[in-house]
């Protein structure tokens, strides 16, 4: 009876072993939580400033019919918004009136831990919401890290 019940004994120590965490599993996964926690809380704000600035884009694109006067309204949000990544001078813009397409391109360097920095690159057209109106709304933006 009792060579039983150490088989039984033997059994479950071995099913409770399989089904847990060992040190090193929980300090690795621990390890890729901290990464992708500190890129989100580094990188998050340039996110959220990237799409205020295609917002501001496309403001001051809807109530302008001339370059300089977007270029002028575009500076008033952003200084609203508290936008510096990008001025109106740095805005790109073709055509006049109602046909005019608005162009931005920037780069946001985050710096996370010591001498390692992430580059991220920006960029984003008016061109791309008349042309996909409805079809990708709320779509995130391209964000291309380096």
């Amino acid at each position: 009876m009792t060579t039983r019940h150490r088989s039984q004994y033997g059994a479950t120590l071995s099913q409770q072993r399989a089904g847990g965490f060992s040190l090193i599993g929980l300090m690795c996964t621990m390890i890729v939580l901290w990464t992708v926690g500190l890129l989100a809380l580094r990188a998050g704000p340039g996110v959220i400033e990237y799409w205020a600035v295609e917002k501001a884009v496309k403001a001051a694109a809807a109530s302008s019919s001339t370059p300089d006067e977007l270029r002028a309204t575009f500076d008033k949000l952003a200084a609203a918004g508290f936008i510096d990544a990008i001025e109106g001078k740095d805005l790109k813009i073709s055509g006049r009136g109602d046909n005019m397409q608005v162009r931005f391109a920037y780069e946001k360097r985050v710096p996370l831990y010591g001498p390692t920095s992430l580059v991220i690159d920006y960029a984003g057209s008016t061109a791309e919401a008349a042309h996909d109106a409805g079809k990708d709304a709320g779509k995130a933006p391209d964000v291309v890290a380096k």
